[in-house]
């Protein structure tokens, strides 16, 4: 679901950035507002699982993969706009260092995923919890439920500005210049492994975490639940060291992260630009396309822009890490870390402004 560079022409990704824009503005400042509520850790940790448990890809139909993202428990944790907030660091994080998602589309990707994904799974959430009681089973029914909605309308919206591509950008002679498929193959592709596997997979990983909250500290529920949130600001008060059982349990991810790599093939709509003039890869993009095969050539605006951003560390492989399940661990706990320090740059940011708005002393 992570669009890549030249799928998307550059007049669409400008739009989808600026439609991005302001969600983004109002989520700053309304998270601007929890930072002295020292929410901060738990966002960290929120951003970091997401960006860890999106390393896991899954064999799709069609021999193609995907992955979770955590939206739903991103949502459920921190309410929607501080879950905008995180999820977009994450995706940033791995357009820029790891070229999962292109530079160009980083606004379409955090639209679908960290701003429709994150809203859609807390409306459900709170459809489905109602007012029931924290501990309630309802509640991890309802997490399991948001995880799979927002998911999957998250690759909805992923399909349409796929599949608009052809019909809005083409050459004189019809031929697509940007993603190559149209909304009758994009819309079925993309939802045939998000509505099976994927979703699941999204649905399970809300679920699971709901319920070891419930048991294990059920007042990170309450943050944003319509029935019985504590009644003091205790309840948003939450210490870098009461997060730490949850580093734990990134870490034990981090480490198992190349199971990621067992699953073949490619997620749909994100090929390179080689991959058009490879048989092996036509016949996979074919056969996850409907049996219909892809242009001859990569489509002209594809070819231009796929090239445009070289990350640090492209598809989670480091250079300096000859193994590649090593890399991809290593690569897991570089992106974990970076996401560690932007939300202590941004927890600092407060403290900062404090001390130089105070007087001097005489």
């Amino acid at each position: 679901m992570h669009i890549p560079d030249g799928y998307l022409s550059p007049s669409t990704c400008a739009a989808l950035f600026v439609v991005a824009t302001p969600v983004w503005a109002v989520a700053s400042r309304k998270v601007k507002r929890q930072i002295h509520t020292r929410l901060v850790p738990l966002m960290a940790v929120v951003a970091a699982f997401s960006f860890v448990v999106m390393m896991f890809n899954l064999p799709l139909p069609g021999g193609t993969t995907g992955h979770a993202v955590g939206m739903a428990i991103a949502a459920i944790v921190l309410g929607p706009w501080a879950a905008v907030i995180a999820l977009s660091v994450a995706l940033v994080i791995q357009a820029i260092f790891f070229g999962d998602g292109g530079v160009t589309a980083i606004g379409a990707n955090c639209l679908n995923m960290a701003i429709v994904g994150s809203f859609v799974a807390y409306a459900t959430y709170a459809l489905v919890a109602g007012r029931s009681d924290i501990q309630s089973p309802r509640r991890i029914v309802a997490a399991g439920v948001a995880g799979y909605v927002g998911i999957n309308v998250a690759a909805l919206f992923a399909a349409v500005e796929f599949g608009v591509q052809p019909w809005l950008f083409h050459d004189a002679s019809g031929a697509p210049l940007y993603a190559p498929y149209p909304l009758s193959i994009a819309v079925p592709a993309m939802l045939a492994g998000h509505l099976t596997l994927a979703g699941f997979a999204e649905a399970a990983a809300s679920a699971g975490l709901v319920a070891m909250l419930q048991r294990y500290d059920p007042d990170l529920l309450r943050l944003t639940a319509r029935r019985a949130p504590l009644e003091t600001g205790e309840a948003r008060v939450v210490q870098w060291r009461r997060t730490r059982a949850l580093w734990f349990g990134i870490a034990i991810l981090m480490v198992l992260s190349p199971a990621g790599l067992i699953a073949a093939g490619g997620a749909w709509g994100e090929w390179s630009a080689q991959d058009f003039a490879d048989p092996a890869a036509r016949q996979a993009i074919s056969r996850a396309s409907g049996g219909v095969a892809p242009p001859a050539a990569a489509p002209a605006g594809l070819q231009r822009l796929s090239g445009l951003w070289s990350p640090l560390i492209p598809d989670y492989a480091p250079g300096f890490v000859g193994d590649r399940a090593l890399g991809y661990v290593a690569s897991a706990i570089m992106g974990g870390g970076l996401v560690l320090l932007t939300f202590l740059a941004l927890g600092a940011l407060p403290r900062r402004r404090a001390a130089l708005a105070r007087p001097p002393a005489a």
